[in-house]
């Protein structure tokens, strides 16, 4: 049966705790491990949210592409690390797509999605997300030099699938999901505010509905179909003392992978992997991994490699 490879984040954490890390779930055996604990001393601690931990992932061959917010990580399928790769305009990193030899990733700070050679093995393209009368523009920027966007954070770019006919990206404040195809930016779908890893999915979108802790599967016509995220006794989560909307709170829906087209699986906090059957309408599996509230799940994708 399929493998998973989750990331995590712990908001909240302090320097020098663990900020989340990397599990391989096994879904025939319902049980995880952890192959990465993310408790460096290096994080940089500016910013929103305090959740540093490990974000997006991604695939080239043997190498295993993992971005923290500000830092791209490549390790081979062992988890040791190979190399990783900072640049300016990289802050707040949320997913990260591969399309033929160019990995891009959402940087949130920045209002940006960037492009690193997969070949080259730097970042060489860089598009700014803005808004004016008719939408979303786009305005490329080379992401070595420095005359490239300000700071601004004003769309809160949280979602990147790379598909062959368009870059597919949203977030929370771009009204919907857009799709740029190398020329323009158009509205692809409608979505609600507060959503988190929107892509298109057969003939339609699916996406984790954060605000309203569902995860939707919206089709061109027909119903909409949506599954309750997971909610947990509060007696039986721990670190509550730091619940709170700013910082932590379970059944917080972020990270999502197509399995087929008709099982997907989902994350949410404390970090949960869960998996829904489209066509059943029925919800499949759960495994927690951590009863820590302040745990959740951030990038989800299926393992590619043996284990």
């Amino acid at each position: 049966m399929t493998t998973l490879i989750a990331t995590s984040v712990v908001r909240g954490a302090r320097q020098g705790e663990s900020h989340g890390g990397v599990y391989l779930i096994d879904l025939a055996g319902k049980r995880a491990k952890q192959v990465i604990d993310w408790n460096s001393m290096n994080i940089d601690w500016r910013g929103r949210g305090l959740d540093r931990g490990l974000r997006g992932i991604a695939f080239d061959g043997e190498r295993v592409f993992i971005a923290a917010s500000d830092e791209l990580f490549v390790y081979n399928p062992k988890f040791e690390q190979l190399a990783s790769y900072r640049c300016h305009y990289l802050n707040h990193c949320h997913e990260i797509s591969r399309h033929r030899r160019r990995l891009y990733l959402t940087s949130t700070g920045y209002d940006s999605i960037l492009g690193f050679d997969l070949d080259a093995n730097r970042f060489r393209w860089g598009l700014h997300i803005s808004r004016d009368r008719k939408g979303l523009r786009g305005t490329p920027f080379q992401p070595s030099g420095r005359r490239g966007p300000p700071l601004g954070n004003l769309l809160h770019l949280n979602s990147l699938c790379c598909q062959p006919e368009a870059m597919f990206l949203s977030g929370l404040r771009t009204e919907g999901l857009h799709a740029y195809t190398g020329r323009y930016i158009e509205q692809a779908a409608v979505l609600p505010q507060g959503t988190h890893n929107a892509r298109p999915h057969k003939d339609g979108v699916l996406f984790n509905d954060t605000r309203k802790n569902l995860v939707r599967y919206v089709p061109r016509q027909g119903p909409q179909k949506a599954f309750r995220i997971p909610h947990y006794n509060p007696t039986h989560l721990t670190h509550v003392d730091v619940d709170d909307s700013r910082v932590a709170r379970q059944a917080f829906g972020r990270g999502l992978c197509v399995i087929d087209d008709n099982l997907i699986a989902a994350g949410s906090s404390p970090s949960t992997i869960t998996l829904h059957d489209l066509e059943a309408m029925q919800t499949t599996l759960t495994v927690n991994l951590s009863m820590d509230v302040r745990n959740a799940v951030h990038g989800l994708e299926v393992w590619p490699f043996t284990t």
